[in-house]
């Protein structure tokens, strides 16, 4: 048995596709006993008699056609984390998945959403049903994507973006700072019939630094060519509005840049607050890492379709150092309440536990360690921030208080292995065989998560599949209404 074993564990890490993981992780469990360990409802971790009473209501209203009922419990008792059913401790017995319960909650919650969703009931007439789905949809909340900083490492996202898209698990709502919002504007700008060819190597054209020199620091210049960096993106990236992004893909991408004054407050660029803003331009200027790259100014489209000036006399900088993961304002515009992130910041990641199970007494006093260093670091840096009369030093001390104050992580957290010497090559040039590394690296963090992220984004998926399928049968009513009413009209 303990050879059979080690060689599925051997054909694990070695797969090179999610499905030959994929099986290769189901037989792992079979044999090893964690199959067995599914099939108890009871557990510590969840409350898993509450879980059990919800399912059987909703399946037997389901099963009667009690429409009424129904909906009072899908009403009154969706909730993300229901009982604590997101638990990530749920996920640490086994290779694929976790309690069989969860999942068939899961999947009669999805079941009974399409059932009233696909069906005509004089109970529940097409208003109301649409209501109840706008409500408690928003309700419930969806889950967002979110791609850090990390200069050349955040090629990393490629992968995890890939992985996810293929498995139709990839979130509507998608957020990237600095090299996160170069992928992020790439993802949001391609639709699916034109993705699986941009996320192949050598269709990225990613040579983004070209070097002016360090010794230009001490005089206030950067070290890289902006020029550069803005000719790779317009490789990468059409150009386009956050607007007409969004109209093509139904992708809603969002991408922070922070203010090069010092009095001005941070800005996230997307369809809703800033619909003409060009993608290159927001881009480039999250990308701008102060004394690297030059601070940019944003362009946008007017009526008329030329390109102008988008707040005159403004520029901006690297999004990653005031708000690397804009959770909260995510939370606002989208009703976003469940982060997935791909972290690869050089400040961040060597910090970060590479599992959301690892609860032992040394990560909780490294974290305690680590938190007390940063309220102390910031509480400094705001003391000297008050003293500087400086707008250049007090807008360095404003940055660097950003970056020690932010979260950088969320509830699923992707992350690539240590990797001491990658920082080094933070702002080098990637090969195309790098890139193909990159993404591998990405795509096999991401298959461990996979059912993890499956599950819990589950009812919010199928919110938004619900969603989607009753506005095309509203447009069709009014269609026939306009009809009826103008024979004429074809």
């Amino acid at each position: 048995m303990k050879r059979a074993l080690r060689q599925l564990e051997r054909a694990i890490e070695q797969a090179a596709t999610y499905q030959e993981w994929r099986e290769a992780s189901a037989e792992h469990d079979r044999r090893s006993g964690a199959d067995e360990w599914k099939e108890i409802d009871r557990s510590r971790h969840y409350d898993y008699e509450l879980i059990r009473n919800r399912l059987a209501q909703i399946r037997q209203a389901r099963e009667r056609g009690d429409v009424n009922k129904l909906v009072f419990h899908l009403h009154e008792g969706l909730h993300g984390n229901l009982g604590n059913i997101s638990n990530p401790q749920l996920y640490r017995y086994t290779r694929i998945g976790t309690k069989r319960l969860i999942e068939d909650y899961l999947n009669e919650v999805s079941a009974a959403l399409d059932y009233l969703c696909d069906n005509e009931f004089d109970e529940f007439p097409f208003k109301e049903k649409l209501d109840f789905f706008q409500t408690t949809g928003q309700a419930f909340g969806q889950s967002c994507l979110m791609l850090s900083g990390g200069a050349a490492l955040g090629l990393f996202h490629i992968g995890v973006c890939k992985a996810l898209w293929e498995e139709g698990l990839l979130p509507s709502v998608i957020s990237g700072s600095s090299a996160g919002s170069i992928i992020a504007s790439v993802v949001g700008s391609h639709d699916d019939s034109e993705l699986q060819a941009k996320l192949e190597p050598e269709n990225l054209y990613l040579r983004a630094f070209r070097y002016i020199g360090w010794k230009g620091m001490l005089r206030g210049t950067p070290v890289l060519d902006g020029d550069h960096l803005e000719a790779c993106l317009d490789e990468n990236i059409p150009d386009m509005t956050f607007e007409e992004a969004y109209r093509k893909t139904g992708r809603e991408i969002n991408i922070p840049v922070s203010p090069y004054d010092r009095h001005q407050h941070a800005r996230l660029l997307n369809w809703r607050t800033s619909p003409n803003v060009l993608i290159r331009k927001a881009s480039l200027a999250s990308c701008a890492i102060p004394g690297i790259y030059p601070p940019v100014s944003l362009w946008a489209k007017n009526l008329e379709g030329d390109k102008v000036p988008y707040i005159p006399g403004r520029k901006f900088v690297d999004g990653s150092i005031k708000d690397d993961l804009p959770i909260r304002r995510l939370a606002r515009l989208y009703g976003v309440n469940h982060a997935i992130v791909s972290q690869t910041n050089p400040h961040v990641v060597p910090f970060i536990s590479r599992s959301e199970n690892n609860r032992g007494v040394v990560p909780v006093l490294t974290n305690w360690a680590i938190r007390n260093v940063a309220m102390n670091l910031r509480f400094g840096l705001e003391l000297v921030q008050t003293r500087v009369e400086s707008n250049d030093v007090g807008l360095i001390i404003d940055k660097a208080r950003s970056v020690v104050q932010q979260k950088y992580i969320g509830d699923i957290n992707l992350v690539p292995p240590r990797r001491p010497l990658g920082v080094l090559r933070v702002l080098a040039n990637p090969s195309v065989e790098d890139v193909r590394n990159y993404i591998r690296l990405g795509e096999r963090t991401t298959w461990p998560r996979m059912e993890m992220i499956r599950n819990t984004t589950r009812i919010s998926r199928t919110f938004h599949d619900c969603l989607t399928r009753l506005d095309r049968m509203e447009a069709d009513k009014l269609r026939r209404l306009r009809l009826v009413s103008n024979p004429q009209v074809s």
